[in-house]
């Protein structure tokens, strides 16, 4: 492991191909981590290359493995989506082994293909072709190591997508939590390239933040009404388990807004922010409803302080608006 670490992994087969080249395969086992690679063949053709003389390793993509092809990312464009700690795992394993077998007084001279054969089928349910990788998945890592539901993976996976939507000249990016959040950004801004929309899931500060560092000029965030409210109460993680929906601090906004008592004790005692938002509907008061989206974009400048501009959407459950709003500096524009 890249921390000095060892881990045995099972080896499910091992096949002599040549006098100089075999394969090894092992089966992907991700655990309880939410990965589409999980039970995946991942194997390693490893071939001796002719000749003498100073160590040569070379680290190549066979089926399966993506090819970058835009910037931003820690790939050379144009070469295999494996990143600098994988290389570093399997260059370090190839010096090890040679030590142990290889012939004595002889630099190790090796050609390593990671192959994953139903790779690029696996790859249509990743982010992949977004983030420009072709023809397959990406070998990704840092640790070597994956923590089951890794706040670590997504958060590496936002910053690629913002890297590369920088890398390809985007001024601004859109926000959203998940697929349907972001299936109504795209309708509404057909304008920006598909790289310019990042999914950052739960994670609302370290996107807002990521964005900021990154330079972009506008920061947009579409959101149904439920993560709208959380991100309104500026949790940093809107998480179920790391953020329970408060709808005490809903009914005291709305009664600040001018809600009527009963509407506010119907909001306090919802079940779910959908039931809360139905109230407010039975009530006739979607008027109030901008009183989330003016704390939402308040939580919005001060994650990614005073230069971006930003703007938020707010929708319903249908995905039909509820709230539209910009700010500049601290002015709505």
């Amino acid at each position: 492991m890249p921390q000095g670490e060892a881990l045995e992994v099972e080896v499910d087969r091992v096949e002599r191909l040549t006098p100089q080249r075999v394969r090894a395969t092992v089966i992907k086992d991700a655990g309880d981590d939410p990965d589409v690679t999980h039970r995946a063949e991942i194997q390693a053709e490893v071939e001796l290359l002719n000749g003498q003389g100073q160590e040569e390793i070379e680290i190549a993509g066979g089926k399966g493995v993506g090819m970058a092809t835009r910037p931003g990312l820690d790939l050379a464009v144009g070469g295999p989506a494996i990143n600098s700690g994988p290389r570093m795992m399997i260059r370090s394993a190839v010096i090890e082994a040679w030590q142990e077998k290889g012939p004595k007084g002889r630099a190790p001279r090796v050609r390593v293909t990671i192959v994953v054969p139903e790779g690029e089928r696996l790859a249509q349910r990743t982010l992949n072709p977004r983030l420009g990788i072709v023809g397959g998945i990406s070998i990704l890592g840092t640790t070597g190591l994956v923590k089951p539901f890794s706040h670590e993976a997504y958060l590496a996976t936002i910053d690629s997508g913002l890297k590369v939507a920088a890398a390809s000249g985007a001024r601004e990016v859109v926000l959203t939590t998940g697929r349907r959040s972001e299936k109504q950004a795209m309708a509404k801004r057909p304008d920006l390239p598909e790289v310019a929309f990042i999914q950052m899931a739960d994670f609302f500060l370290h996107a807002m933040e990521e964005a900021s560092q990154l330079g972009f000029k506008e920061i947009g965030l579409v959101s149904f009404f439920g993560k709208a409210v959380k991100q309104a109460q500026a949790q940093p993680c809107t998480h179920a388990h790391k953020a329970p929906m408060d709808l005490k601090s809903l009914a005291d906004w709305l009664e600040q807004a001018g809600a009527r008592r009963k509407l506010v004790q119907a909001v306090a005692a919802a079940n779910t922010a959908r039931h809360a938002l139905d109230e407010i509907r039975a009530a006739g008061r979607l008027d109030l409803v901008p009183e989330v989206g003016r704390r939402m974009l308040a939580v919005m400048r001060d994650f990614a302080g005073p230069e971006p501009v930003v703007w938020a959407v707010i929708m319903d459950n249908d995905g039909s608006p509820l709230f539209e709003g910009r700010l500049q500096g601290e002015e709505p524009v």
